[in-house]
């Protein structure tokens, strides 16, 4: 396939906004399903985990390959909930381009802005489709307005609804100027293009009129056209509107419903037209593993080896399968790669290309594709597949740390194994996601982005992996912090073996911004100093780091600066500088008032106007404090932060403080003293 022909898309949207129902048909359309599967009664075939099936929601991002009018299709469905928030950020790395699915009655939500900020990270090109106009209070405009407003995006419609709710019919095509229905007798294969209703065609007009306005800044031909007052020719169009895409000056906008099987076949001619092709996205930045310094990688199949592993999923039979994106060169079966982050050699044994739940073997993946390696051992979500001849490394997948922490016990010890084998699984798989043994309880400690994000993860422990295990109640995965500066000597001098070893470290700590992380510099003289000492001094503050300082919590926004080193070549060993910089680091911050941190979360409560009162107050009584409100025609919108370890349960209080119609969403946002 030509690399001109190929189209990397996700498709990212609100939970609920109908995201699965348009793959679905998307895959329909495009011949890959002979029958369209429905989330509501559990056949969707992008959501083939259980989980999904069972919940009716998108948890992992499945790549799933599909035609359309002689192009390749690879899609990236990605999750709308926020405790997935890796599997979506993961995904928008590998992406070319995005569709935006939108509620045509909620709108912008909360969730959307989160995420269509997290691809304006990535200057991701989009499109949107405002999906479920047969809905009840759907508002096609009113969304249109939203996407301007909220997104802070130039929102062009490129076809307009004809009705709505129950009397939605069908949708005017503004490029063309034709009103299209879609046979419902044959689940909206047949379009049927028909003259505009007379009762449409002012407002078609004025539309057709602001679609001009907004594509005249992508074209001189057209803008001169356009003050003439001369008819502006169809083909002129659609080379303007792709500019603008890619340029991310214009939004177009589909409409349509896909419960209804009206307008997914104009989006899919969208996707097509409008989203680039790997030739047409900017160069992707690389950095030499060993100068450190930035190139920019050409997209080749003839260039040195490139590829990103962007997702893994362990299979019971084949084990990792990695998924990749390749970004020059030529993956090919059988060969032996280098994985530039690992530093270490890998071998392809099979290539595949999904197709939802079903396999097609492959023999090469070539630049500008993406597809799944099997064979790999060492690999990690984030790593760089390259040459050991042409070191470079792709920008690394950075995830946010894990907010809440349950402990998990097996029933009986027999299933001990078991359980720790399927936590390896999920931490190779989900990076939010990790386990320790805790030292003190001898429990198992799991920890992720949220209540949901655990549920999960604990019902496929025990469903999908029919493991008897029982969780324990959340907890908060709390942090440690200073408040002032600190510094401390240490000198480490023991005799092991009938050898002595000395080393002495002072270290400084002062506090960071919240949000910094940790900082570890060396200003002290190292030039006489053998490499692996210095590394040892590393390590033995990274592990302080970890171990906490008075509480035994991970540190967070501190820095230290090792400013002395005491070195003698004839009593020095690793041991020592590794025990003496953590020691130092422990009396630095133990003399730096150490205060315990707690997560702060950021809470977005969707309620019914009638019911603002008593939800502000349930927050403020949750220690929540309100940041602002926004009023929606179906409701309002609080934005408010509040500490985790109070928002345990607010579902059920929320439902019964609302009578089952206020709905929120929560993301980490800080960490925060802890009162």
């Amino acid at each position: 396939m030509d690399d001109n022909n190929i189209r990397n898309i996700g498709i990212m949207a609100h939970i609920d906004a109908g995201k699965t129902t348009t793959t679905e048909r998307i895959l329909y359309y495009t011949g890959e399903n002979h029958r369209i599967g429905e989330v509501d009664n559990g056949e969707a075939t992008m959501d083939w985990m259980q989980q999904e099936q069972d919940r009716g929601i998108t948890i992992t991002s499945a790549a799933t390959t599909c035609y359309w009018r002689e192009k390749q299709i690879n899609i990236i469905d990605t999750p709308g909930h926020v405790d997935f928030t890796a599997e979506v950020e993961r995904s928008l790395r590998v992406l070319d381009g995005a569709v935006g699915v939108f509620c045509a009655v909620g709108g912008v939500e909360p969730q959307t802005e989160t995420v269509w900020h997290q691809a304006d990270r990535y200057s991701v090109p989009r499109i949107a489709f405002i999906n479920k106009m047969d809905r009840l209070g759907a508002d096609f405009y009113a969304v249109v307005d939203e996407m301007r407003k909220k997104l802070g995006e130039n929102p062009v419609p490129v076809f307009i609804p004809v009705g709505k709710e129950n009397s939605f019919s069908g949708v005017i095509d503004l490029i063309h100027m034709q009103y299209l229905v879609f046979s419902q007798d044959d689940d909206g294969k047949t379009i049927t293009r028909m003259e505009i209703p007379e009762s449409e065609k002012e407002n078609a007009e004025q539309w057709r009129e602001k679609l001009i306005d907004g594509v005249s800044a992508y074209s001189d031909e057209i803008m001169e056209l356009f003050f003439e007052g001369s008819d502006i020719p169809e083909e002129l169009i659609i080379p303007a509107l792709k500019k603008g895409v890619l340029d991310r000056g214009l939004l177009p906008v589909f409409v349509g419903s896909s419960l209804k099987n009206i307008g997914v076949q104009t989006l899919l001619d969208g996707i097509v037209d409008l989203l680039p092709s790997p030739l047409e996205v900017p160069e992707k930045e690389i950095i030499n593993a060993k100068t450190g310094k930035t190139e920019l990688l050409k997209h080749s199949p003839s260039g040195p080896l490139e590829a990103l592993i962007f997702k893994i999923q362990v299979d019971p039979h084949s084990g990792p399968m990695c998924f990749v994106r390749v970004y020059s060169g030529v993956l090919k079966k059988g060969l032996g790669v280098y994985n530039i982050s690992k530093g270490k050699k890998e071998r392809i044994n099979r290539i595949l290309r999904m197709h939802a739940d079903r396999q097609e073997e492959l023999s090469e993946l070539k630049a500008g594709d993406i597809g799944v390696i099997i064979g790999f051992r060492l690999s990690q979500t984030g790593d760089t597949i390259g040459e050991e001849k042409h070191p470079y490394l792709l920008e690394k997948i950075t995830f946010p740390n894990p907010v809440i922490s349950i402990a998990i016990e097996p029933k009986n010890a027999s299933e001990m194994d078991k359980l720790k084998k399927a936590l390896e699984t999920l931490a190779i798989e989900d990076p939010t996601f990790s386990y320790k043994d805790d030292q003190e309880t001898g429990q198992l400690v799991i920890s992720g982005m949220g209540e949901l994000h655990l549920d999960v993860l604990v019902t496929r422990i025990t469903k999908e992996m029919k493991i008897d295990a029982k969780p324990g109640k959340p907890q908060v995965s709390y942090r440690e912090c200073i408040k002032s500066e600190g510094e401390a000597e240490e000198v480490f001098e023991r005799t092991i073996a009938g050898k002595e070893n000395k080393a002495s470290v002072k270290v400084k700590v002062k506090p960071l911004p919240p949000k910094s992380g940790n900082k570890l510099t060396i200003s002290a003289k190292t030039r006489d100093i053998p490499e692996e000492m210095i590394e040892a001094v590393k390590s033995g503050i990274e592990g302080a780091f970890s171990s906490g300082i008075r509480f035994g919590y991970e540190c967070t926004d501190i820095e230290a600066d090792v400013t002395e080193l005491g070195y003698d070549e004839n009593t020095a060993s690793t041991l020592a500088f590794t025990s003496a910089a953590a020691m130092a680091f422990d009396k630095a911050a133990s003399a730096a008032e150490p205060v315990l941190m707690e997560p702060v979360m950021k809470v977005q409560v969707s309620v019914p106007s009638e019911y603002i009162g008593d939800v502000m107050s349930s927050l403020t009584q949750r220690g929540g404090i309100v940041i602002s409100m926004e009023s929606r025609a179906n409701g309002d919108i609080i934005n408010a932060e509040a500490p985790l370890e109070k928002m345990f349960g607010y579902t059920t209080a929320l439902r019964s403080a609302t009578q089952g119609r206020g709905s929120f969403s929560m993301e980490f946002s800080h960490y925060s003293e802890k009162m």
